[in-house]
């Protein structure tokens, strides 16, 4: 990852035109606005504040490793102290549910600040206490890896839209090392665990990464996000043994499924 630690470290990146082609942000509102985006949802996590994350599959919610651990003491949230509100939109949610199991990338290790190897693990995947099987409620599929140059959007909560999700339908992959991206995707504290989606074949959205952390170079704003390509079927695995050993239930899955506290780097 040696691009990337230059990117940490010194922040060159080389300009793209891409980054200018991005599409601004738009609150998603009404019920018809956020009708395709109802799985995505506002993680409250305990005293630590909140974060993003997404359903890809009636009792699993995926986001980033980082949001399950307090800033100032390092110390991670229990379990029974998150609470997944899925479409949460002006005080209301479509879904409440609280979680039972949650696992963080086995490679993640939390160091408080982001960096080049926190940012490539950075996700966790949860079991929610009850699966949500509801109609206007879809999981999203996960999908492979993406090339530079593609376009990409994002569905997020940040600090300045805590009660309505926003929508940023354009932006794309700067560059990339394996699991690591960097992206023209606008994000803000609370953005943290969001999903970054590419439109797979048949229209709909898929979840590339999720968004880890936040830089800037000179004057443009960049996003750092973690790959899910095979990250998501290692957590399946961790959390089917955690549920397993501790007497859990069965986790269900989609058929068809592939396998605040924000924390942002800002130079």
């Amino acid at each position: 990852m040696r691009f990337f630690t230059s990117l940490i470290a010194a922040l060159i990146l080389a300009a793209s035109a891409q980054s200018q082609d991005a599409s601004g942000l738009v609150s998603l509102k009404t019920f018809d606005a956020t009708r395709v985006w109802q799985g995505v949802g506002r993680l409250n996590i305990g005293r630590i504040g909140f974060c993003t994350g997404t359903l890809v599959a009636p009792d699993l919610v995926l986001t980033a490793a980082h949001c399950l651990y307090d800033l100032s003491t390092g110390q991670r949230a229990e379990d029974a102290d998150i609470e997944f509100l899925a479409g949460w939109r002006d005080g209301r949610a479509s879904a409440y549910r609280g979680v039972r199991h949650s696992v963080v990338h086995d490679s993640y290790q939390f160091r408080g600040r982001a960096d080049t190897e926190r940012v490539g693990a950075d996700i966790a995947l949860l079991q929610l206490d009850q699966p949500i099987r509801h109609p206007s409620i879809t999981p999203f599929q996960t999908g492979n890896r993406a090339p530079r140059g593609q376009e990409l959007k994002v569905v997020s909560y940040a600090r300045d839209r805590a009660d309505a999700p926003a929508l940023q339908n354009r932006c794309h992959v700067l560059e990339k090392d394996l699991d690591l991206y960097v992206t023209s995707c606008e994000v803000d504290f609370g953005s943290s665990g969001a999903p970054v989606f590419v439109v797979g074949e048949d229209g709909r959205p898929v979840i590339m990464s999720v968004v880890s952390a936040k830089a800037e170079w000179k004057e443009q704003h960049v996003s750092l996000a973690t790959g899910v390509a095979d990250r998501f079927d290692e957590l399946r695995m961790a959390l089917t043994k955690q549920t397993a050993s501790s007497g859990g239930t069965r986790l269900n899955f989609q058929s068809g499924l592939q396998p605040s506290g924000a924390r942002f780097l800002k130079p």
